[in-house]
């Protein structure tokens, strides 16, 4: 089993006591606790001189790849300038300059934007906004999303998972099942709603693609009920659909758009939140609210430098392009070699932001184990499918967050035909395992084994 050293004057070690032990552990069941040197594009390189192809990009942020030369270039010289990164009392021109760039490139009505450090921090101002503009209480979400895990965006999400053991948090927030625009109309309608806010792709919830004419129908019913549309594109926004913002792909223009992770190339926090000019005068409205709603490191200087050379790399190298391309190939390809499997539900996607659904499985062979790992943990299945990823083949890859059934394939815009062969390759190899074989079971349970023992 591969693993860092672990010691408590080493790293690992000092990790595993200081921060957060349990997750130690489970990457020690899972198999994947390795120590990485050296990153660089799509590929991990590990002390024991393994290299790793990484098809998760940190959950979407690594757009431009790991480390891109031009913008630790760009850092570097922002940082020998020493310049006023964090005065707090200047106009910070960089600030001015990425947000005069993420607005003209994302158009419609977005004018303005708010910087911030996450995506959480970007929804939280949100829904301030919202608020602050409509002089409603209530926020509208689609069950199924993932916003991020501060209070305010925990609140914007269904699974109780992710609530469970924290509290009370926000009230006057509700639910609509997402692609439901009947149910929709009939939420709004109560115009008590400041904002619907709705992720255009559900990435978490298992990349589900909207149904035919969902976004368009729901912001023709915002603007009938005078309700903010906003989209969180944490995941979808920067080119990791094809164009700037699976907005534009789907032809509509909301009132609002966070933007984070990989808004600075992987290197530096940043979030924005893009914004109508009426919007952004609701809450900076007079002299005395200038300051109303602000962060400490909002518009530092390595932020935006890194936020200004990670828009010139995605264009210069024409990365929506590349993923709107590789995307097309690589969903053709898998549902081609992969359509012969009983427990292959769906191919699906956008981009390079693509997914493959597996289904419980018909035959009685199968059909037994398939429900005794269910029985101990609805994740055992996909963590298999993780694990020998990365173990068997050198790819790390993950299931989402709260639809365990759905491998995510999120790999870095510049990844090349061979890597994306290789994926192909891993991914039918264990597909074929898990229906041919009795190792991928009796793994398995050895993982199940290894969970329950850690217990």
């Amino acid at each position: 089993m591969l693993r860092a050293i672990r010691s408590d004057n080493r790293p690992a070690g000092l990790y595993e006591r200081y921060v957060n032990p349990q997750w130690v552990r489970l990457l020690d069941v899972l198999q994947m606790n390795v120590s990485y040197m050296r990153c660089s594009g799509a590929e991990l390189h590990t002390a024991d001189g393994r290299r790793i192809l990484d098809f998760n990009s940190g959950y979407c942020v690594h757009n431009i790849g790991h480390n891109h030369p031009r913008a630790v270039a760009a850092l570097k010289d922002e940082l020998d300038k020493a310049g006023p990164a964090m005065l707090q009392s200047h106009v910070a021109e960089l600030a001015g300059e990425l947000a005069a760039a993420l607005c003209e490139l994302a158009g419609g009505r977005l004018g303005k934007a708010f910087f911030g450090s996450s995506g959480s921090e970007g929804i939280e101002a949100a829904i301030k906004f919202a608020r602050a503009h409509t002089g409603r209480p209530d926020i509208l979400c689609a069950a199924g999303g993932f916003h991020g895990l501060t209070c305010g965006a925990l609140s914007l999400m269904s699974n109780s998972f992710w609530k469970e053991g924290f509290g009370s948090l926000l009230p006057n927030v509700d639910f609509i099942p997402y692609g439901d625009t009947e149910g929709l109309e009939g939420k709004l309608a109560t115009k008590s709603f400041a904002a619907f806010i709705l992720e255009p792709i559900q990435g978490e919830g298992g990349v589900l693609m909207p149904p035919q004419e969902y976004l368009s129908t729901v912001q023709l019913l915002c603007r009938r009920y005078h309700t903010l549309f906003v989209l969180d594109e944490v995941q979808t926004g920067l080119h990791r659909t094809g164009p700037f913002l699976a907005a534009h792909h789907f032809g509509v223009e909301p009132d609002m758009v966070v933007l984070a992770k990989a808004l600075s190339g992987g290197l530096v926090p940043c979030s924005a939140v893009l914004m109508s000019d009426a919007v952004c005068r609701s809450v900076f409205s007079s002299l005395q609210r200038a300051l109303i709603h602000t962060s400490t490191f909002s518009e530092n200087g390595l932020a935006m430098r890194a936020g200004l050379v990670t828009l010139d790399i995605l264009k210069d190298e024409r990365l929506g392009r590349r993923a709107t391309t590789s995307g097309e190939n690589l969903r053709r390809t898998l549902e081609e070699r992969l359509a012969k499997y009983e427990m292959i539900s769906e191919v699906r996607g956008l981009g390079l932001l693509n997914a493959i659904e597996f289904r419980a499985p018909r035959s009685l062979k199968l059909r037994m184990p398939f429900e005794a790992f269910a029985k101990i943990h609805p994740a055992i299945f996909g963590q298999i499918v993780v694990m020998r990823m990365f173990r068997d083949h050198g790819i790390l890859c993950q299931i989402c967050g709260n639809n365990f059934m759905v491998l995510k394939i999120s790999p870095p815009l510049a990844i090349d035909d061979a890597q994306l062969d290789q994926f192909v390759r891993a991914i039918e190899q264990i597909v074929d395992s898990m229906h041919t074989s009795n190792r991928f079971w009796s793994e398995g349970l050895g993982l199940a084994r290894r969970v329950m023992t850690s217990l």
